[in-house]
């Protein structure tokens, strides 16, 4: 299928047919002095196809006869559109453009260049062309291998998290970096995520829902910003920009695989729109794309499996290792979930006189994903209890004793179409996710020399959930074999009303509002998928969990800044918000700048900031399947209005508290150079965690939310580029972007927040998945080569190390181990090829991790018990059956890595422009 996909855009690509084409050439010029401008950008509109000056500020460039413009742009200058209808000569005068800080993000028109060195702030500025060249399929992944202090996690078992992969900025969680869609709040997704891994307990926007392929730039602030935007921008902030005019229609054509393990992906993408009066447009956006199921084949110890699964009898080893001798993988599917989605996508202005307008856009994400539990083997006893002795049969599970109608597998004599014997079942799990949002606004560049706008925005993310090829055990012959175990929504409206004015030449005052009402809801599930036991592999959610929570906000803020000469800015913000169901907030932020000449920059800031307790963390309660030593238990989570949280003397939950201080420098020596460096501090109270589970006299293995931790994290962010390097007839560009984390740390460790709270509810391993799980540092570096039309991208990743104490290693019992693992610092290398054929076709082809490179760990002692246990190879080999199901998942473990298992992947893709 992959051969044939790939074959067919190849064909497709070589029946295309060769414009007549046309040399055009020019100078482009400083308007300022009338000097030539060497390096700047010369490009055909709409396309990638285009070129760079020379040193007196000379171009030449062979375009198709029917191009009618182009475009011009340099760091530091405005872009200009040129008509080259009447001339194949051009000279080109660009204007210095000063920077331009909105209210949201400091949104800036200059190239390619990623940092903006003279802002005060630090500002990551991504075009959609550095995203696609990455050759993630998905928006959320691309930014992985973009970002350095943005990272996602890749985990061995997938259910309900195949709807959501918790990401984050500088080691903070989802739940503390705000997303915006032009500038308005991205509504959050309705999953908890409750795994024990990277991310546990934390929710956010759902950045996979958003198509690629529609996004104009992404711009991230790398700063606390409470005090602009409100609750969850303590780590940052990021701004997604949607196309804003329509250049030309497109279609884009998809397909890949990775190289060992199957997972072909293949979609469509559709963008069009229209441009009317002198700044209307609309743009749309349609793409439908699948990706198969990539599955690994790990082989299972058969001892061990005997030891965790059975009563471990020579007859119940024996049966254990017959039956693995034949199938070594137990048939278990260990790999990446099978993934379809639709997307649309709708952004437009209409102009309403000269100075004002009203804006919309809208986007609808439909998806639909299918994993699988773990394959049950006839010997598996994690069916409560089902256990054979040695005089006993494989108990037979799709009999009626057993609920029969479960589709099993059976081993088959191909030869003789002989039925061998039953050997098991894989459970499976559908999640169906729609996630929609929308805004409509009125915007006005002067009413009495004020800049006004007015919006209203609404979004929502529902998921429901079916599980199905298993049974419920309680109930014997009268279980179904497919359960409908629930699911979750929220949704969120939002209205913003914004107003600036420069009251002198240095002095600025915008000042605003913003309401908001929130509701989340938990489903319960069909009665057979809770009864009892509950569906085997993932059991519902009960009716009498079932929830629908509301809440309102207000807030406002008042926004200085003061040039004190043309060097010296300052600027103040002051924000104040109440909230219905937790109270006031009340935080500020203090940012300025100095400009050394016009080549070095000093910035800081120092901010206070908060995060409201999510309605998700408030409410939920449920009982949770998850995996411990290979058993599968049922745990309970209780909300904290629930009588088990008064029993157990749970407060409410309130709002984390934050302080963020950063400072850095911009150094711009030329028009090619620029480096920027940031240090960052961060200090958050009363941190809301997901504890482990408790008991006392009143109650039994009950995990509760509470504001328990305070974590102090800081580092340094880097960010380089040098920008065409002549290397005869090609140009390059080389950029090297990084994040250190200096510190990040539980202050007083796990015992303190104990201690705290005056209950068990945190261990050596919660502090991990807190601090530890995501990698000490990130460093990309890049180089963009391009010559004609022929363009090369080479990137390298180096993932820093990430330290785990999973919670099936050896410990005394008390919240400590005696042993944790460390995942090795790696580098990934992704190679990217494009060609354009015209002005109006091109093709690409990404190699992901082109050498191969899996995640390693290895095991580190934590006191002298651990040390015993690396001497011996035996107790090794123990300890890493129970942290891998026995071999099911020996790459990831059960904790999971931040890049893929899967190896080298390739992605080609065929554009064409109409």
């Amino acid at each position: 299928m992959k051969v044939k996909l790939l074959l067919g855009l190849l064909l497709l690509t070589s029946a295309l047919t060769y414009a007549q084409t046309r040399d055009v050439s020019g100078t482009i010029l400083d308007k300022s002095d009338g000097s030539g401008i060497a390096g700047a950008n010369v490009t055909v509109k709409g396309t990638s196809i285009g070129t760079a000056t020379d040193a007196n500020g000379k171009f030449t460039l062979k375009v198709a006869a029917d191009v009618n413009s182009l475009v011009v742009s340099f760091i530091g200058f405005i872009s200009q559109e040129v008509d080259i209808t009447a001339s194949n000569n051009i000279t080109v005068s660009l204007e210095a453009s000063a920077s331009e800080l909105a209210e949201i993000v400091v949104t800036v028109g200059r190239g390619s260049q990623r940092t903006l060195t003279d802002t005060p702030l630090p500002v990551d500025n991504f075009s959609v062309v550095e995203l696609q060249t990455t050759g993630q399929i998905s928006f959320d992944k691309a930014l992985q291998y973009r970002v350095p202090s943005f990272n996602t996690v890749n985990t061995p078992v997938n259910d309900a998290t195949s709807l959501f992969d918790p990401y984050e900025i500088r080691n903070l969680g989802p739940s503390r970096t705000l997303i915006l869609i032009n500038g308005k709040r991205k509504n959050l997704t309705s999953l908890v995520y409750t795994q024990t891994g990277p991310g546990r307990g934390e929710t956010g926007a759902d950045l996979s829902a958003i198509p690629t392929d529609a996004i104009k730039r992404v711009e991230i602030l790398r700063d606390g910003a409470s005090a602009q935007y409100g609750s969850d921008a303590i780590a940052g902030v990021m701004n997604i920009i949607l196309k804003d005019s329509y250049d030309a229609t497109s279609v884009s054509i998809t397909t890949g695989s990775t190289l060992n393990y199957g997972g072909l992906a293949y979609g469509v993408n559709y963008n069009s729109g229209a441009n009317f009066g002198k700044k209307g447009f609309v743009n749309y956006h349609m793409s439908f794309n699948r990706q198969e199921p990539a599955i690994r084949e790990d082989k299972i110890d058969a001892l061990s499996d005997a030891r965790d699964l059975t009563d471990n009898t020579p007859y119940s080893i024996s049966q254990v290792q017959s039956y693995l001798q034949k199938f070594p993988d137990g048939n278990n599917k260990n790999g990446s979930p099978d993934n379809t989605s639709a997307k649309f996508l709708v952004n437009g202005a209409i102009p309403i006189g000269a100075n004002s307008e009203v804006y919309f856009n809208s986007a609808y994400v439909y998806r639909k994903t299918q994993s699988n539990a773990n394959f049950r083997q006839p010997y598996w006893r994690i069916d409560h209890g089902l256990l054979h002795t040695t005089n006993a049969s494989l108990p037979d599970y799709t009999s009626n004793a057993y609920g029969g109608g479960v589709q099993p597998e059976f081993d088959i004599d191909k030869a003789n179409g002989v039925y061998k014997g039953y050997i098991g079942y894989q459970p499976s799990f559908d999640g169906d996710l729609s996630d929609y949002n929308g805004t409509l606004g009125f915007r006005s560049q002067d009413i009495g020399g004020w800049k006004q706008d007015m919006s209203i925005t609404v979004g929502g993310n529902k998921m429901l959930f079916t599980v199905n090829n298993t049974v419920n055990r309680s109930l014997r012959a009268n279980s179904p074999v497919s359960f409908k175990p629930g699911g979750y929504s929220f949704n969120h409206v939002v209205g913003n009303m914004d107003f600036s004015k420069s009251v002198r030449d240095n002095f600025f005052v915008a000042f605003g509002s913003e309401f908001r009402t929130e509701s989340w809801e938990l489903i319960a599930g069909d009665t057979a998928s809770y009864s009892g036991e509950g569906a085997n592999s993932f059991p519902g959610f009960q009716q009498r969990n079932a929830i629908k929570a509301t809440r309102y906000n207000i807030g406002a803020y008042l926004d200085l800044t003061w040039d004190i000469t043309e060097d010296f800015l300052i600027a103040g913000t002051y924000r104040a918000e109440n909230y219905s169901d937790f109270g006031a907030a009340n935080v500020f932020k203090v940012t300025s700048r100095y400009k050394i000449g016009d080549t070095f920059t000093l910035r800081a800031s120092v901010s206070s900031g908060f995060r409201a307790p999510t309605l998700h963390q408030q409410y939920l309660s449920l009982s949770q399947a998850s995996f411990s030593g290979g058993e599968i238990v049922i745990t309970g989570l209780s909300n904290n209005y629930s009588r088990e949280a008064q029993l157990l003397g749970v407060p409410r939950l309130k709002a984390e508290k934050s302080s963020n201080l950063s400072f850095g420098f911009g150094f711009n020596p030329s028009r090619n150079f620029s480096l920027t460096a940031d240090y960052y501090s961060i200090n958050i109270d009363d941190r809301i965690i997901y504890g482990t589970e408790v008991s006392n006299a009143f109650v039994n293995n009950i995990s509760f939310f509470v504001n328990a931790a305070e974590t102090r994290t800081s580092g340094v962010d880097v960010v380089a580029n040098y920008r065409n390097i002549a290397l005869g007839s090609a140009n390059l560009n080389v950029n090297l972007a990084g994040n250190y984390t200096l510190n990040n740390e539980l202050v007083g460790g796990w015992q303190a927040v104990n201690d705290r709270i005056g209950l068990p509810i945190f261990s050596q391993t919660t502090e991990a998945l807190l601090i530890s799980s995501r990698p000490q540092y990130k460093f990309i570096l890049g180089g963009d080569l391009t010559k004609g039309k022929l363009a090369l991208n080479l990137n390298n990743t180096l993932f820093g190390p990430t330290k785990f104490n999973n919670a099936d290693l050896s410990g005394p019992g008390d919240g400590s181990k005696d042993l944790g693992i460390e995942f090795l610092p790696k580098i990934l290398t992704d190679l990217g090829l494009s060609y354009n054929f015209n002005t109006n076709t091109t093709f690409s082809l990404t190699i992901q991790n082109i050498l191969n490179v899996m995640p390693e760990y290895e095991m580190k002692a934590m006191n002298a018990t651990g040390e015993s246990i690396l001497n011996d190879p035996a107790a090794v080999a123990e300890q890493i059956s129970y942290i891998t199901f026995n071999g099911r998942y020996p790459i990831l473990t059960y904790d999971g890595s931040h890049f893929s298992q899967m190896g080298t992947t390739f992605l080609a893709q065929l554009s064409i422009k109409f």
